[in-house]
This record gives C-alpha cells, structure tokens and sequence, in this order.
C-alpha cells in the first residue's frame, strides 16, 4: 500500500497565518519531481502548533492540489484516542489515502494501552493506517510484539514509519510480519541501510528540499543497486545530518527560504537558527551543489 518516497512536508507560515500560496507551490513542485506521496500536519508540518482549522484546512488543500496525483497521507496521531479517532475520521471524509498515527506521547501507556489506542482508531475508520515509532520524542517505544499484533488484528493497518534509528528493529518486523505490510525509514540518512534489510521507502524531510535525489536514492535500492545508493547516500550524507542540528523543521524552512520559496517563519516555541548554524548549514548546501 505505501511503498517509496514520501515527504513530510513542511508548513509554510506568514506574519503568522499558514502561507497557502508557498505551500501549494512546494506541493507541485514535489509532484513533478516524481514523489510517491505527501504526509501533511505531520511533525515537520508543525502539527502540535497548528489550530484544528488549520489542520483540516492544510489537508483538504493537499488533496485538492495533488489531484489524485500522488498519495497524501494525514497526519492524525495524538496521546488522545478519541481525538485521533475524530481526526482519523476527518481524513477519511477528506479523501486522504491513509493516516499517520504516531505513538501516544508524554503519557506513556503500556504496550496493552498502545495496542488498545490503535485497535480503537483502526476499528472506526476504513482508511490505511501507517504506525510512527519515534520513541526519541514520544518518550514509548511500539514494540516489535504489538506491531505484529495490531497487523495480525487489523486488516487496516498496512504500514509502519520506523523512526527507532534501528537496522536491528527493521530486520525483525520485516521478518515477523506478512509481505504486504510496508516498513518505511522515518531518517533520510538511514533509508539505505533500512531498505538493505527490508523496508519499503522513506517518509522524508530532506525531500522537501531535494525530491528528485530521494527519489532516486529509494528507486535505487528498490532495484537492488546498492552502489548507485551507495554514492547518492554518501553524497547527501551531510545534509541529512544537517537538516538535523537543530529541531526539525527549523533547518528545512530556512534552507527553503534562502530558495524564496516561503519565509523562515516557525512557531514558538520554535525558533530561527543561531547564526552559527545558519553558516554551517549553507556551507553543506553549497558544497552540495558544487558536487553536482
């Protein structure tokens, strides 16, 4: 069901207010470079600032602007389940593709609890469910038992973004669950090592800025040619990290504004970039660009 490159997409902000106009440009600028899909309101997307409006605004306007083009996948996770319910809902009557419902965060249930919550949120929709593990900032961990699970309960959950920093992790789900099941890389530096042992594709933050070359870094490992991966991984190895010396989606929106296409605007409590960073980051691009 979802398998490929898939970008989480940042959300373009002016004087405050979302910037509809940059941001239906980054869509079909993503669109014509090839990408399998889009994930909107999702963490890059800076769902947990964003109003409820706002939220079911910025879907509706990635489905309407994709056009059946490309997946769009909706951001629909929070540590409440009848919250991720009603929003699941929401995507589904929005016509989305599917859902991506991230681990309950900051109250931490058990693994029943987790197993329960997404058991509910699959029970009241007929949309695909893709999981997101990323215990690093939900603090719980979906562990490789109760994805089995969830995928041997629920015909709807299809897939998962593994965002544990785990080849080990990967490795086993792709072992332990059924062929159809999708695993996909939630760290561009580690879509490589990640699809070597089974994962689908990557949900990305750098293909906001460089579609074209995740694009064919995924396509490259899909066919098995590892060496072509190999030098387009160690290639943008930099920038992968880079995107990622201060909180995500801080460097992406401002290596796009020097592009002109959106402002650097984030929300608090996110902020711009030290000017250190800010020069290492540009270094990185430029060096980047000149190996092209």
């Amino acid at each position: 069901m979802f398998r490929g490159t898939f970008t989480a997409l940042v959300t373009p902000f002016r004087t405050g207010d979302v910037d509809f106009a940059a941001f239906e440009k980054l869509i079909e600028s993503q669109i014509a470079a090839g990408i399998t899909g889009l994930v909107a309101v999702g963490t890059t997307g800076e769902s947990p600032t964003l109003t409820h409006d706002e939220k079911h605004e910025i879907i509706e306007r990635t489905i309407k602007i994709a056009k059946g083009r490309c997946q769009v996948i909706a951001g629909a996770g929070t540590n409440s389940t009848r919250d991720s319910i009603e929003a699941t809902k929401f995507a589904e009557k929005a016509g989305a593709d599917g859902a991506l419902l991230v681990a309950p965060y900051y109250n931490k249930p058990s693994q029943e609890g987790l197993f329960r919550h997404f058991k509910a949120i699959a029970e009241a929709t007929k949309l695909p469910i893709m999981l997101y593990n990323i215990p690093g900032r939900c603090g719980i961990d979906i562990g490789p038992d109760t994805v089995v699970r969830l995928a041997q309960s629920c015909r709807n959950i299809v897939s998962i973004k593994e965002a544990s920093g785990s080849v080990e992790r990967v490795a086993e789900l792709r072992r332990r669950l059924p062929n159809q099941f999708t695993i996909l890389s939630g760290d561009d530096g580690l879509t490589l090592p990640f699809m070597s042992v089974g994962a689908a594709g990557v949900v990305s933050v750098a293909s906001n800025l460089f579609p074209s070359e995740l694009c064919a870094l995924v396509r490259a490992c899909e066919s098995c040619d590892f060496k072509s991966a190999e030098n387009l991984h160690r290639k943008m190895g930099p920038i992968f990290k880079d995107l990622f010396i201060e909180p995500n989606p801080i460097p992406a929106k401002t290596a796009l504004a020097w592009r002109g296409a959106m402002s650097f605007e984030v929300r608090l409590p996110l902020c711009e970039m030290t000017e250190a960073n800010q020069a290492r980051l540009r270094k990185t691009l430029e060096e980047f660009e000149k190996a092209k």
